[in-house]
Parts: structure tokens; C-alpha cells; sequence
């Protein structure tokens, strides 16, 4: 125990409480038992130590814990927490609990033992909770971390604040919106660093070494993060892998399961469908299917593109067409407060009742004509008129 503080306090000493995400604030960090979930990289792990270094920084009823530590090599969860209770502690954060096997029963024993104990725990994206072996869908309250909105990349650059939009006010109030914003900012070229560099917080870390982090994340989420929940062979990294990078190389990837099986060498459709859902709910990709699918995973999506612009750029396709940019911006930027579908007449569905057509600042009407509440997402206008919207706008809803 002694060691496990002792780490806890240099990590406690190198964080830096400015630069809070947008999570932050929507947390009710006085509910018992808090779960939350995100890629690799988005600043989970930050995102908790500043919330403990701000309110309890020299309180030792506090502690944070990691459970890819070597203590947890010989040392079971339930007996660290146990000793740390009996000694006056009253808030536990647990970081990675998908790298433990046990994690969702030692965590259930915990709640229901120890019944003043406040528990905060992070878990990758791919972690179900109402799936672990025992289901703490009852009694943990769940959020999700994304990564940097184009928002929040804009006050890290500007130091300066802009609220969060819904889509509503987007859709209703653009014109007046971009012109208070543009008239303080120039859009555009943040814009372009964002889509390139801007998603991951780590970007602040440096830029020059950004694509090799990046490249990292990608190795850890498909050799590391989808093992430890999937319990996945060697062989299927490796599909995972050839999979991902077929989908990056030919964006957005319409899909073809029998075309994709053979070319990861399985015979199994089920098994490609599979795979497709490891990527997405690693955050690699992002499956678009019409509603009538639902969340099926057993349904092949229509289109399949990557979860976010930067990882356009990392995998290495040099040729990137700015349409395919623009799209997976939108989808990326909707998807985390919407439901987004494929559209019959049109790029995207969004909540089953706007639709969407992407493209440059000379996209015309004539795709979305007479469709009822439909709107043109653009690149390259600051400021936009009636339906016409401009796309990186769209990042401000989170």
C-alpha cells in the first residue's frame, strides 16, 4: 500500500489542474459509484487526477490506483481496497480496470461492502459493464470521454471561452453564431491543424512527435486494450490490423463482408462482423448503418470510416480527398451527442429527422432539394446563409 501512495503522489505532483476537459464539469462526482469510459488517449487518467489534486490534494482518506500497476501482479483489488478502508479511506479512484480480469465481481463486492465508500473507475471504450461477470449497470453511473472537440481545441489555442451549441441552435441560429466567433478568431487555420493534429490531448505535448503517439495509441488499442477485454488470439490482431488498414486505404470504406473476409482470411461472416465491432467500439472506426438496422452487430453497416480526421493521416494514406475528411469531421463531431444513420438522399440521417449533405463552400441544393429539414454542412466558408452551415461549426457541440 505504502508504494502504491507514493506513486500516487508523483502523479499527483505532474498534474496540472488547467485545461479541463468538458467532461469535467458534467460529472456528479457525488454519486457512489462512477464509471468512465473512453478511447486510449482522450485523458481519462488526467481528467480524475485533477479532479483529485483540486479538492482532496492533501487528503490521505483519498487514493488513486491503477490497475496495470505491478502491485496488482500478486495483490487482489478487493484486499487492497479492504485495507485502505480500514485504515479511513472514503474515495477510491480506480484507473484501467480493463486490464484485470476480476474487475466487475471485486467491484460489485466493494459497492455493496463497503456502503460509504465513494468509487470512481475508468475503463476503455470497448469495456461493457452490463456484460463483466457481474452487471454494474444498476449501480454505476456511466459517462463517456471523447476526444478534443473542435471547441475545446480552439480555447486551448486561444485561451479564450466558447459555450457548447446544440444542434438546434446550429441549425436555427448559424448565421449570427459564426459571426460572433469568426469576428474574434480566424477559423480556417485552426481548423486544418485540428482535423490534422488537434483531436488527442496529447497534441499539447508537442506536434513533432504527435503521429508517433498516435501510431502508439492505434498498436496499444489493437495489441493491448481489445485483448484484455476480448480475450482475442495473436491471429486475430493480426486480422484486426489488415482490417484496418483495408478500411483506411479506401475511405469511406463501402461495405463488402465477403471481399472483406477473404482478405483477412476468414471464412467466417460472422467473425468480419465481429471485428468490424472491436474497431468500432475501440474508437478505431465508426460504423454508419440505416436505423432500421439498429445496434446490431451482426448487421453489416453500410459505410465504415475512421473514428476521427487525425487518424486519417496517421495510418499513412498520403492521398486523403477532402471529402472524406469533411465526412468523417461531421460524423466524428454529431455522433457524440446524436444518433447518426445513412441517409437514401443524402450524406447522413441525424436522430432520424435531419438530413445532411457534406462538401465545399460550392455544394449546390440539387442533392437535398425538396427534402424537408435538410442542410449542407460546408467547408471552407466562415459564415454561412438559410441552410447552408459551416462545417467546422459542427465541432462545437461538445
Amino acid at each position: 500500500m505504502e508504494k502504491l501512495i507514493k506513486r500516487y503522489r508523483v502523479r499527483i505532483k505532474n498534474t496540472l489542474v488547467s485545461n479541463k476537459r468538458y467532461l469535467y464539469q458534467n460529472i456528479d462526482w457525488n454519486d457512489r459509484l462512477i464509471c468512465i469510459k473512453g478511447s486510449r488517449g482522450v485523458g481519462k487518467t488526467t481528467l480524475i487526477l485533477q479532479y483529485i489534486k483540486q479538492n482532496f490534494i492533501n487528503d490521505e482518506t483519498t487514493l488513486y490506483i491503477s490497475l496495470d500497476d505491478i502491485h496488482f501482479q500478486v495483490n487482489t483489488l478487493i484486499d487492497t481496497v479492504e485495507e485502505f478502508y480500514l485504515n479511513g479511506g472514503k474515495r477510491i479512484f480506480i484507473d484501467e480496470v480493463h486490464k484485470y480480469s476480476n474487475w466487475s465481481i471485486e467491484i460489485k463486492n466493494i459497492y455493496d461492502t463497503y456502503t460509504d465508500l465513494k468509487i470512481v473507475f475508468t475503463s476503455s471504450s470497448l469495456l461493457e459493464i452490463h456484460k463483466g461477470e457481474a452487471d454494474l449497470s444498476r449501480r454505476a453511473v456511466n459517462y463517456t470521454l471523447e476526444g478534443l472537440s473542435f471547441r475545446e481545441f480552439i480555447q486551448l489555442e486561444t485561451h479564450q471561452n466558447y459555450n457548447t451549441l446544440t444542434l438546434d441552435q446550429i441549425l436555427c441560429n448559424h448565421l449570427e453564431i459564426a459571426q460572433e466567433i469568426t469576428s474574434n478568431v480566424k477559423i480556417y487555420p485552426l481548423f486544418k491543424k485540428y482535423l490534422t493534429t488537434g483531436f488527442y490531448p496529447f497534441y499539447l505535448e508537442g506536434e513533432a512527435s504527435y503521429m508517433l503517439k498516435l501510431k502508439s495509441v492505434i498498436d496499444l488499442t489493437l495489441e493491448s486494450d481489445i485483448p484484455s477485454v476480448y480475450h482475442t488470439e495473436f491471429k486475430t490482431i493480426y486480422k484486426l490490423k489488415k482490417l484496418l488498414y483495408i478500411i483506411a486505404t479506401s475511405l469511406p470504406y463501402q461495405t463488402n463482408i465477403t471481399e472483406l473476409s477473404r482478405s483477412i482470411e476468414t471464412s467466417s461472416r460472422n467473425s468480419t462482423l465481429l471485428y468490424l465491432d472491436y474497431l468500432d467500439k475501440g474508437k478505431l472506426t465508426a460504423n454508419l448503418k440505416t436505423s432500421a438496422k439498429g445496434k446490431n452487430i451482426m448487421v453489416k453497416p453500410d459505410k465504415i470510416y475512421l473514428e476521427n480526421p487525425n487518424l486519417m493521416y496517421a495510418i499513412g494514406n498520403t492521398n486523403l480527398i477532402d471529402g472524406n475528411v469533411r465526412e468523417t469531421f461531421f460524423f466524428n463531431q454529431v455522433r457524440s451527442k446524436h444518433i447518426v444513420n445513412t441517409s437514401k438522399q443524402s450524406d447522413f440521417l441525424v436522430d432520424e429527422l435531419y438530413t445532411f449533405e457534406i462538401g465545399g463552400k460550392g455544394k449546390k441544393q440539387k442533392q437535398i432539394l425538396n427534402i424537408e429539414n435538410s442542410y449542407i454542412a460546408a467547408d471552407n466558408i466562415e459564415i454561412g446563409f438559410q441552410n447552408k452551415i459551416p462545417l467546422w461549426l459542427f465541432g462545437f457541440l461538445y
